[in-house]
């Protein structure tokens, strides 16, 4: 059982790790086209993400999830998936990931021991994914996406942003895309974080209008299938994949939260939608090697975890730091 729960009774179980603020990607609803990278100094090196891991798992965290950036742009995201699988207690250890670099690290992430992958794809058309990502190539993605499968993942899920009048038109074609290939799929109604010039009121599409798309072809059912984040899942008829909404705006899920952030510099997010933290890093630095005064941080910051967040896609946007700085 978690020691670590919050002034509302809500039970902390599960940590989003940064890894990194780096990406290869420029996606436009994640960062501005030429972000500001944090210096070297001021990222946390592997052994020290491995230390906060260790006091979370110690604190009763299960389930850990690896995000960027994109992790895998630093090479050796492997040691520490290594150094976080020995943890005693943690049952899940998962990535988060764009897919472009999985042809080359798919295998070895597998055999490091990570268990599950969440891959972003939300567009299958080559233009327009590259005017989504600003630079990426989808059959790169589609390509690691593939090389997944043959490493020996079995869990892998898709990830889909939908935006009114740029990909809305391809949600019946992600999901045929997943059930050729055995993958559940989740659609993300898109987050107000940072001030992105290409982000437009108009554009947002809400987890219903998507679930109306989809039953001009297929009548979901509900499924009670859970996976311990904000995912609410569906079954499809004839198929053994599940499709997932995540709907910050229309369905807020604030009230059964059990997840915080870790950012790449050491700040304990305690909300996605909310600018309160707490500094990690300047305990794991000024006291290495103590982790009792570690899990005291933890365990005092968590008393400042908000009640909920307050995402307004019609007001302007609240939440200065971009997707990438806050770990996805």
């Amino acid at each position: 059982m978690s020691l670590i729960v919050d002034n509302f009774g809500r039970t902390v179980e599960y940590l989003r790790l940064s890894v990194t603020d780096r990406c290869d990607f420029r996606c436009v609803y994640c960062m501005s086209e030429d972000p500001c990278f944090l210096s070297k100094e001021h990222v946390l090196s592997l052994e020290e993400l491995a230390w906060i891991g260790q006091a979370f798992t110690e604190l009763g965290v299960k389930k850990i999830r690896l995000t960027g950036g994109e992790p895998l742009v630093r090479t050796d995201c492997n040691k520490l998936v290594k150094l976080l699988g020995k943890l005693p207690g943690l049952e899940e250890l998962s990535m988060t990931t764009n897919g472009s670099r999985l042809t080359r690290f798919a295998q070895e992430m597998h055999d490091s021991g990570l268990n599950r992958l969440n891959i972003s794809l939300d567009t299958l058309k080559p233009d327009l994914f590259t005017e989504l990502t600003r630079n990426g190539k989808v059959n790169r993605v589609i390509a690691g996406i593939d090389a997944a499968r043959a490493a020996g993942f079995k869990k892998i899920k898709v990830n889909a942003v939908i935006l009114r009048g740029q990909n809305d038109d391809e949600v019946l074609d992600l999901i045929e895309f997943c059930r050729d290939r055995d993958l559940d799929i989740a659609f993300i109604e898109e987050m107000p974080l940072g001030v992105i010039d290409e982000r437009k009121r108009s554009r947002h599409c809400s987890s219903d209008e998507i679930k109306r798309l989809i039953r001009e072809r297929y009548e979901i059912t509900v499924s009670n299938r859970r996976t311990g984040g904000p995912a609410r899942y569906y079954t499809l008829p004839g198929s053994d994949i599940h499709v997932g909404f995540i709907s910050p705006h229309s369905n807020n899920f604030c009230h059964e939260c059990n997840r915080v952030r870790v950012t790449v510099e050491g700040r304990l997010l305690l909300c996605l939608g909310n600018e309160n933290s707490v500094d990690l890093k300047a305990i794991v630095r000024e006291f290495p090697g103590d982790i009792e005064k570690l899990k005291t941080a933890i365990l005092d910051g968590i008393k400042h975890k908000p009640k909920e967040h307050r995402f307004d896609p019609n007001g302007e946007t609240q939440i200065l730091r971009f997707m990438n700085a806050t770990g996805g």
